[in-house]
Formats: C-alpha cells, sequence, structure tokens
C-alpha cells in the first residue's frame, strides 16, 4: 500500500513539474465539433484524430513544455495511420497520459434554480477507473461548475458537487489513479472580482472538507481551479496583477498546502490572456511565497493558434505544431513568472 502511496505521489509531482504544464485535449465530441466550426472543419473521427496527433506528435513542445496530457475517451482508442496507440505518441516522449472520467451535467434535483447542475459519471466508475489504468493512464480529471447569480451557487450546488468529486478522487486513488479535481467557478457573468473571489472560496471550502471527510491523500491529489477574475460581461475589468492578488489570497486562505500542486484552467480567457495572468500570478508567488507549484492545464488557450493553422488541411500540420510549440513554450515561460509581452 506504502508503494502505491509513493506512486501516485511520485505522479502528481510529474505532473506538476516546474516550467511545465497540462494539455487538455480532453473536449467532448460536442465542444470540438463548435470548435471546428468555427474554423470551417467538419468533425469527424478521422479530422479528430488527425487533429489530436498533430498536437501529440509535436516533440518538442511535448518533451520541453507538457508534462501530462488529459485524453477524451475516443483519443484514448484511436490510432495513428501506421497503427500506433495515440497515447503512446505521449507516453513515449516521457509526458504523463490522463483522461476525462465524468460524464457531462445534468440538472441539480431539488434545487430552487433550474441553472445549477451536479456532474454526472459515478455510476460503473471504478469499472473504468481499471480499464484506463490498463490502457496506460496514470490520472483522471472530473470537472464540476458553479455558476454566479442571484443565490448561486447555492449551497445544495456546492454539497453535491463536492461530494462527487470527493466521490470520484477516492475511487481515483483506490484503483491507483492520481485525480485531478476541476471546481471550475464560471466566468460567465456580469459579477465583479471580489464576487469571483468569494464564489470561488465557497467552492474550495465545500471541496476539501468532502476530500478530507473521504480520507483522500491530498498530497497525490492535482487542484484544477479557475482564476479569480470578474465576469466576462463585467465592465470593470480587472489587471493581470489584481487578478493574481484575488487568486493567491484565494487559494492560501482555502487550499491545504499538501496539495501535490496547482493546475489553472484558462476558463474562457484568450490565450494571451492566460498567459499573462499565469504569468502574474508566479510573479506574485515568487514575491511572497506559495506552498504548491502554480502551472496551467489549458485546452482552448493553449490549442487556439493550432486550431486556426491547420483548419483541417493536413499540409497545415507543420504551421499547426508550429502554433502549438509557441504557446507551449510562452506558457511554459509564465509557469516560472518569465514570460514578457516581447516574447510573443
Amino acid at each position: 500500500m506504502k508503494a502505491e502511496s509513493d506512486n501516485l505521489r511520485d505522479i502528481a509531482q510529474r505532473m506538476v513539474t516546474r516550467g511545465k504544464g497540462i494539455l487538455a485535449a480532453d473536449e467532448s465530441s460536442g465542444t470540438i465539433e463548435k470548435r471546428f466550426a468555427a474554423v470551417g472543419v467538419e468533425s469527424s473521427p478521422q479530422k479528430r484524430r488527425e487533429y489530436r496527433e498533430a498536437l501529440f506528435a509535436t516533440e518538442e513542445a511535448l518533451k520541453s513544455h507538457i508534462s501530462g496530457v488529459i485524453l477524451f475517451e475516443e483519443t484514448l482508442r484511436q490510432h495513428t495511420e501506421e497503427g500506433t496507440p495515440l497515447i503512446d505518441l505521449i507516453t513515449a516522449r516521457k509526458v504523463v497520459a490522463g483522461i476525462k472520467v465524468d460524464k457531462g451535467l445534468t440538472p441539480l434535483e431539488d434545487s430552487e434554480n433550474s441553472r445549477e447542475t451536479r456532474t454526472r459519471g459515478l455510476e460503473g466508475l471504478s469499472d473504468r477507473l481499471w480499464d484506463y489504468r490498463e490502457k496506460g493512464c496514470a490520472f483522471a480529471k472530473w470537472r464540476a461548475i458553479f455558476t454566479i447569480d442571484d443565490g448561486m451557487p447555492s449551497r445544495r450546488a456546492l454539497q453535491a458537487n463536492a461530494d462527487g468529486l470527493a466521490t470520484y478522487a477516492r475511487r481515483c486513488q483506490t484503483v491507483g489513479l492520481v485525480p485531478i479535481v476541476e471546481p471550475e467557478v464560471l466566468m460567465e457573468g456580469g459579477h465583479d472580482i471580489t464576487r469571483c473571489a468569494s464564489a470561488t472560496a465557497a467552492a474550495l471550502r465545500a471541496v476539501f472538507e468532502a476530500l478530507t471527510q473521504e480520507g483522500v491523500a491530498l498530497d497525490a491529489v492535482v487542484l484544477k481551479p479557475n482564476m479569480v477574475t470578474p465576469g466576462d460581461k463585467c465592465r470593470a475589468r480587472a489587471s493581470a496583477s489584481e487578478i493574481a492578488a484575488q487568486t493567491l489570497a484565494c487559494l492560501r486562505e482555502n487550499v491545504p498546502a499538501e496539495v501535490a500542486g496547482i493546475a489553472f484552467l484558462s476558463g474562457g480567457q484568450g490565450d494571451k490572456e492566460a498567459t499573462e495572468n499565469l504569468n502574474a500570478i508566479n510573479v506574485l508567488a515568487k514575491a511572497e511565497g506559495a506552498p504548491w507549484p502554480l502551472t496551467f492545464s489549458f485546452g482552448r488557450a493553449l490549442q487556439a493558434g493550432a486550431l486556426r493553422a491547420w483548419a483541417g488541411d493536413s499540409a497545415n500540420i507543420p504551421a499547426a505544431q508550429t502554433a502549438f510549440g509557441h504557446r507551449a513554450r510562452m506558457n511554459a515561460l509564465a509557469c516560472v513568472g518569465e514570460w514578457s509581452a516581447e516574447l510573443e
């Protein structure tokens, strides 16, 4: 048992290696269909494979700037045209492979607000986790979301989603997978940065209370939270330094020091915006100290340039890989507080 615990801690520490981050390539079929449509590409299994294979085959980026890749289940079962499992492109570069295991959102029962949700997927989860581990995954990811509005997130929504995250995390560690725990306070809305900070604090408190009650080993957990930002419709914008100050203050007050690391989601931010804010957080953390590594687990903010460059044309794969490599390098620099706009 001790050897298994040590292995989980080792994997978690690899996932938050200094100067590297996690590529979130786990978009559901519906989400990636929308992103493909935005660049004029019809989504199909072949096109999804081609695009994701191009990212995973960007050798220098993966070796130098990426510590882990989150896969969608379809991708885990796909192969290159030569017959190599796509997961092998990742692990061959000494990058840790993981898998999104939740089944999306469903309306929250007994909620006074029909917009509140909980995350599905606990049914049969343990069996699926064993299967994913046998196929080469070393970690998993589960996302819960919280909406800011009048009376939201409610205590009911906070508790239900925290309990789901904790049950998932315990089952992951039982089968030998590191859990990424993702409580996302959504950016959508007109709320200001202070309201985001209070909602994020409430979500984190609920999650870590539930994790502790479930007996989850926090030193083998990677937290994937939102940054504390104003809502996307808020007129009062915030500077990167203000976002950094609010985010770090919220994390220090609500995240136990023994957590293995924090890998921020981008949550609707633009690619350069997310990099700038990540950099500001790490600059401040260097000055004031923080007990955890602070890195990234970006999806759209890491892939947007690559997707535009590819646009569904195989001839554009080198250009897409160049764009992906650049964005990965920018975010890797931001992880150590050494990014600047001039480097763009």
